[in-house]
């Protein structure tokens, strides 16, 4: 059985995601931990989906099972249990979450006792004992071996003051009018705590959560209310966190959605303003607009690019020795702050770079104009392999001589191809793309 994705086991709650898959998974993961354990404690934290329950209490049965003790933290950030787990001396960490998805949807994330979330090869050799029936009877414990849990509900303060200390000192956010959207999600508690305890004055919405509300129309992937209440109430800016709060989308003063790799680019020079970008440089994803890469370059920063998934970006920046990435997307990494993508960290070194500044974010956060580029998804009937496709490279030379940039790809789950064009023209990216549509058409889709 395949379990995991770019981004921990995520599918639908009650089927795929089911409370013995659930179970099974935990035992794997426990047996796998154990093998380096330090202190045999596990964190459990989740949004608020009401599957989350369900998973919450397989999760606690499958590590007793094989001898670890639970703390349950309940909603928190996925951030949260990062730093937590590492903070509390944990062996590992687990959040329930299906980010940005509806609520039938969920997910289970796992951290290591650094609060990283584990590479590919940690998840296939859970994977592997996860397939392993004698494993999976031989390692279970009895008698005294057998693990606990306990339910922990006064650690959202550690998460709190360690956002908060992020925060520059020199710094208030007195005088500042800011919109929060919290997606009905895990944030809706530590959100508008951390921003009124710095002085903000705070218009909090969808922080009603009722276990089905989560990302509805609400949120990251639908910031078009916040935008519209940052203009009804003359705000200084607004806020819009996903379901796990590791993902932020910026409204400026006007209303307008501030695009991501714009925010990337303002953050980067920020931190290379004050000398606290290690590295000379930053990480993106091949998504990102080109136009990001070009800005950059004149302060002399290099741009890196990684696989789709915050935590591809995490691996370059580490390999790279760098401290600052994310995805256009809304992950946002600072890696001296936070140990992955943290919506409310992000928030804060934007409020900051806002107040030091001096301008209005509609200022600041629009550094630079994105090169056009066009996004095509197209439904293929078989996934011939890139590098067999007889006649692809004749299409794409005349293509990049023009000095547009492609990426394509085929998607993971489905049988889609997504094709991407970007350039500094608008009309050649568009007819190119009309060529590069005809092509795919004729060789990967077969009528019957």
């Amino acid at each position: 059985m395949k379990l995991f994705g770019t981004d921990g086991v995520r599918g639908k709650a009650g089927d795929f995601l089911d409370a013995m898959t659930v179970l099974k998974l935990a035992k794997a993961a426990g047996i796998y931990f154990r093998k380096h354990s330090t202190t045999k404690r596990i964190l459990v934290g989740k949004d608020t989906r009401r599957s989350g329950y369900m998973i919450e209490n397989a999760l606690v049965s499958g590590l007793t099972a094989v001898g670890y003790d639970v703390i349950q933290i309940g909603p928190m950030p996925t951030p949260a249990i990062a730093y937590l787990t590492e903070s509390m001396r944990c062996d590992a960490g687990i959040m329930i979450s299906a980010s940005h998805n509806p609520y039938e949807d969920n997910g289970i994330k796992f951290f290591d006792n650094h609060g990283n979330k584990l590479s590919v090869a940690c998840e296939k050799a859970i994977e592997d004992i996860f397939n392993d029936n004698d494993a999976m009877i031989n390692e279970q414990v009895t008698g005294r071996d057998i693990g606990a849990s306990k339910r922990i509900d006064d650690v959202i303060g550690r998460y709190i003051v360690s956002i908060k200390s992020s925060f520059p000192k020199d710094l208030s956010l007195h005088g500042l009018r800011i919109v929060l959207d919290c997606a009905n999600g895990a944030a809706y508690k530590v959100g508008p705590t951390i921003l009124e305890e710095l002085g903000a004055d705070v218009i909090v919405i969808n922080n009603k959560p009722n276990g089905f509300n989560i990302n509805e129309n609400c949120g990251a992937m639908h910031p078009e209310a916040t935008a519209k209440l940052v203009r009804e109430y003359r705000a200084d800016i607004g806020l819009a966190l996903d379901g796990d709060a590791d993902r932020l989308v910026v409204i400026d003063d006007k209303g307008e959605i501030v695009d991501g790799d714009k925010l990337i680019g303002a953050l980067c020079k920020y931190l290379n303003e004050r000398k606290l970008l290690q590295g000379n440089a930053c990480v993106a994803t091949v998504m990102s607009n080109k136009a990001l890469e070009d800005y950059l370059a004149k302060d002399k920063i290099e741009l890196y690019r990684s696989d789709v998934g915050d935590k591809y970006v995490l691996e370059v920046m580490q390999a790279k020795g760098i401290n600052f990435g994310g995805e256009q997307s809304g992950h946002i990494i600072f890696s001296d702050v936070a140990k992955t993508g943290d919506g409310l960290a992000s928030a804060l070194q934007v409020l900051a770079l806002v107040l030091k500044s001096g301008k209005k974010a509609s200022e600041v956060l629009n550094p630079f104009s994105l090169y056009p580029q066009i996004l095509h998804n197209m439904k293929v009937t078989e996934k011939i392999p890139l590098d067999k496709l007889e006649g692809l490279e004749a299409i794409l030379k005349p293509i990049r001589e023009k000095g547009i940039r492609d990426l394509i790809r085929y998607s993971g789950t489905e049988n889609k191809i997504r094709l991407l064009l970007e350039g500094k023209k608008k009309k050649d990216v568009e007819e190119s793309m009309e060529t590069l549509i005809a092509f795919f058409k004729k060789a990967l889709w077969k009528r019957n």
